[in-house]
């Protein structure tokens, strides 16, 4: 089974000057698809740290979409570390040097100019094409400037795409389609619960073991809910996972709801 991670990079998102918009995008393209999302980390734009999780990465074996810091300005630092986590030089790569010199050449003719490749900004702005040696890219619709692969379609495989959602949407559902296509709805999925009130969760838990035991393609959850002056307190009791087993394990954990004697109704 294909294990999903995501890596969100940016100060702006642990400071609370940008609310994250990546995970629940990210969780929307993967549930149309019938994938799951195993992990997230949140990482400032610190070097070391961007780093080491991308050397844990790199040695998990997991696909990886990894949101920010692959622009050109000092606080940008994911196109780095990744070339410092694999030991591999940074360099130009052709196909986004052309794509980046379009964007140039739109914005120049849409201020009535002709574009100039060699002022200094515009060199400058052919950093954002210096990727890790044997990248991928990955196209971008949004203004043409690319992320970047390494591994595409591989195990372990990572994808790198700007902070900006309007444009990491459309180049992690590019990916997705492209390189993984065969891969949707290949696990049947199915979840069932409750909502069982007025019981503490521990009352709860030798049930949940006990259904975890018998059921081993199951997993059980339960979410709490304290209540408030509108709504009654209770736990969202349910079960996930494979269809077959997920149906037996709902029906055993409503006998033993019946046999606890407390009260519940189809969450």
């Amino acid at each position: 089974m294909m294990v999903i991670g995501l890596l969100i990079i940016g100060d702006e998102i642990l400071s609370g000057k940008r609310i994250d918009k990546h995970f629940p995008r990210v969780l929307e393209l993967l549930s149309a698809r019938g994938l799951q999302l195993a992990w997230t980390e949140i990482i400032g734009d610190d070097r070391a740290r961007i780093t080491a999780s991308l050397r844990r990465s790199f040695g998990s074996g997991d696909i990886v979409f990894s949101c920010g810091g692959i622009g050109a300005t000092p606080d940008d630092h994911t196109r780095q570390c990744v070339a410092a986590a694999l030991e591999l030089p940074l360099l130009l790569h052709p196909e986004a040097k052309e794509k980046i010199q379009e964007r140039i050449a739109d914005s120049a003719r849409e201020n009535g100019v002709q574009p100039d490749f060699t002022t200094p900004e515009n060199l400058h702005r052919l950093k954002m094409g210096e990727f890790p040696q044997g990248a991928g890219i990955i196209p971008n619709p949004f203004n043409k400037i690319p992320g970047f692969s390494i591994n595409a379609g591989q195990s372990g495989a990572h994808y790198f795409v700007p902070g900006f959602p309007v444009m990491a949407s459309p180049m992690i559902e590019w990916v997705l389609d492209i390189y993984y296509a065969h891969l949707f709805h290949r696990v049947p999925h199915l979840e069932k619960a409750v909502c069982v009130y007025e019981s503490a969760e521990s009352a709860l838990t030798p049930l949940m073991e006990q259904i975890e035991i018998a059921f081993p393609l199951v997993k059980v959850f339960s979410l709490p809910n304290i209540g408030d002056a509108v709504t009654r307190r209770h736990t969202e009791l349910g079960v996930k996972g494979d269809p077959v087993q997920t149906e037996a394990a709902y029906r055993k954990m409503l006998l033993g709801l019946d046999h606890l004697k407390v009260e519940y109704h189809p969450a």
